[in-house]
């Protein structure tokens, strides 16, 4: 809709400066959603203020006004709601007993998906916006996510996901008097179209093959049938937890896990050569390459960093299916845009939140985080040619022809 540059001028005229741009806003919203709270009930009782309603719409009339204020982006807004005398009449813009404007939800929820506490969101609320929402008001908001949770962690799941990430972070949550650390445990799948999907979230006492077992036979439970390739970390038991419940399922040390354990022992000054020479080892075309790289590197820098060597030798059996499979493939498993995206948003949110007063808070900041980062994602980088190699190296019976071409 244009709007005359002469009307323009006239609204402006007392606005100095953007706040008074805001105060504005806020009053045309604010007389905008009362008359189209006026239109809804015009449209409820069939005829408008001051009309005759004639007779057999007579029974039910307009019955004044109840006010309330609402909170938005744009401060305090005071909304008319009209009233029928049959009490009847449910408004759809700003509904009974609604405090907030939508999209202030959103808010709140992307602020606690940052990690903020309740009280940091009242507080920032107020700072940007001139909104008073107490923290109170905002765990109720917060609250309201738990049954998204529950409906998305219980969720049917494909029959088939190529390639799964399974992944644990630390996470601090308070125990009594007491804070704990406890593990929280991500699964991040690849579907057949390269579409990336968090499979679910789950928290425990620590990261142990037995837990991870017990994830999995509940992924097995919501539908999973086949799973091509798992990495994972070197969290010993693993591998054989995975092959219990998917027999067929070859199992990998994910490269981003290893290279980040190593850099543990390593100094900012040796990092970048480090890495390289790492990447040279997981950057080979066969495992007979690899395994000479990995000679060369312990010959340079056993002397320094021999803890480095060991993890690598003590893991090798784990790291070389790897060199089976072909570049196409390689580049899926050890791209870090699967895997870390997702682990800086969770780490990022742990870092900013410290600790969790409880499991459930914890698990609702992390979907949160989740929700938020997966809007980001696209189709994996080269997945057709991937799945085609996955055809010819699985079979028929496992990958489905016609979703390779």
């Amino acid at each position: 809709m244009a709007i005359k540059p002469e009307l323009l001028d006239e609204l402006l005229t007392d606005c100095k400066t953007p706040g008074d741009v805001d105060t504005l806003y806020s009053q045309l919203l604010q007389r905008m959603i009362n008359r189209s709270l006026e239109a809804e009930m015009t449209a409820h009782l069939g005829y408008g203020p001051g009309e005759n309603p004639g007779k057999e719409k007579r029974s039910n009339t307009r019955n004044g006004k109840s006010k309330k204020t609402v909170k938005g982006t744009f401060g305090e807004l005071e909304i008319e709601t009209p009233r029928d005398r049959d009490s009847c009449f449910e408004p759809q813009l700003i509904k009974k007993r609604q405090i907030r404007l939508a999209g202030m939800e959103d808010k709140i929820l992307t602020l606690y998906a940052k990690g903020m506490t309740t009280r940091d969101i009242e507080l920032a609320l107020k700072d940007l916006y001139g909104v008073e929402i107490s923290h109170t008001v905002i765990s109720q908001v917060t609250e309201s996510v738990m049954d998204e949770v529950r409906a998305w962690q219980n969720r049917p799941l494909e029959s088939v996901y190529p390639i799964l990430w399974l992944d644990g972070l630390t996470v601090k949550i308070h125990h009594g008097k007491q804070v704990s650390n406890k593990s929280a445990h991500v699964v991040l799948g690849v579907n057949l179209r390269g579409e990336k999907e968090v499979l679910g979230l789950w928290i425990a006492e620590t990261e142990g093959a037995k837990f991870w077992l017990s994830v999995l036979t509940e992924l097995r439970h919501r539908g999973v049938q086949d799973v091509y390739i798992a990495c994972m970390d070197g969290l010993k038991g693993l591998p054989e937890a995975v092959n219990a419940i998917f027999p067929k399922t070859l199992t990998q040390l994910c490269i981003v896990h290893l290279v980040r354990a190593s850099l543990r022992y390593v100094t900012v000054k040796d990092s970048k050569a480090v890495v390289a020479a790492l990447k040279r080892i997981y950057q080979s075309a066969t495992a007979e390459e690899a395994a000479a790289e990995l000679a060369q590197f312990e010959a340079d820098w056993s002397g320094q960093y021999r803890a480095v060597v060991r993890l690598w030798r003590n893991n090798w059996d784990n790291i070389i299916p790897f060199f089976q499979f072909p570049p196409e493939i390689r580049k899926v498993i050890y791209t870090t845009n699967a895997i870390e995206s997702l682990n800086m948003s969770l780490r990022k949110l742990t870092r900013n939140r410290r600790i969790f007063p409880n499991d459930e808070s914890a698990i609702k900041a992390l979907y949160l985080a989740i929700r938020q980062a997966s809007r980001n994602w696209k189709m994996i980088h080269n997945w057709k040619p991937a799945l085609q190699t996955f055809q010819v190296m699985f079979g028929e019976d496992r990958v489905p022809l016609n979703l390779v071409y």
